[in-house]
């Protein structure tokens, strides 16, 4: 195998691993899953209004990725809880929700796509009140709803729940299917390893050709 070969070879099956890795391949969601979701989380006396909002976001499943909206509005002075120091601020208590939430994220091919401050109120609002003022707002990209499942109706992140909700005074999230997001990492890796595997290839095949 020439050297050309090689270093074409090696660049694609990195890419079909992080691909493979990145992107969900399993069947939706089952009513069977479903139903045992909705099961231990009511056994476990988690709030039943959630649990119907991830049991409708669940029946739904196609399998593929998507994105959730978040915005954020902070406590100010939040009361203290249980498992944090006193007089914890609400960004402290959302670092520690996130101890648990970011690594099972980026374990499973989920990460944060925006993480950012606002810099002015809401520039329009309809039909809702009290929604004039955010602190900060977020997109998080899951790799399916499965993956989503999984992360949520692990024991860990339902003790470390308290924390988001002790750090709010308001928040709205809300999930889109992508039709349209240039941002995904399959395109950006792909062309990536696509420029520098043919810069690559270009210096080697000249180096041999001088």
């Amino acid at each position: 195998m020439t050297t050309r070969s090689k270093l074409w070879l090696t660049s694609f099956t990195l890419y079909a691993v992080f691909f493979c890795w990145y992107t969900d391949f399993r069947a939706p969601l089952t009513e069977q899953e479903i139903d045992e979701f909705v099961a231990v989380r009511l056994a476990d006396g988690a709030d039943p209004a959630q649990i119907a909002r991830a049991e409708d976001l669940f029946r739904g499943d196609t399998g593929r990725q998507f994105l959730m909206f978040n915005a954020i509005d902070y406590n100010e002075t939040p009361d203290d809880v249980e498992g944090a120091e006193p007089g914890s601020s609400a960004e402290e208590l959302m670092a520690l929700y996130m101890q648990y939430m970011l690594p099972a994220m980026l374990a499973r091919g989920s990460h944060p796509v925006i993480m950012g401050d606002t810099f002015s109120g809401a520039m329009d609002l309809v039909g809702i009140d009290g929604a004039e003022e955010w602190d900060s707002g977020a997109v998080l990209r899951y790799r399916s709803r499965r993956t989503l499942m999984d992360i949520i109706g692990n024991p860990a992140f339902r003790s470390d729940w308290h924390f988001k909700h002790a750090a709010l005074t308001k928040t709205i999230a809300f999930p889109i299917e992508t039709q349209l997001y240039l941002g995904d990492l399959r395109w950006i890796l792909g062309l990536l390893m696509l420029a520098v595997t043919a810069l690559l290839d270009a210096f080697v095949f000249t180096k041999k050709s001088a």
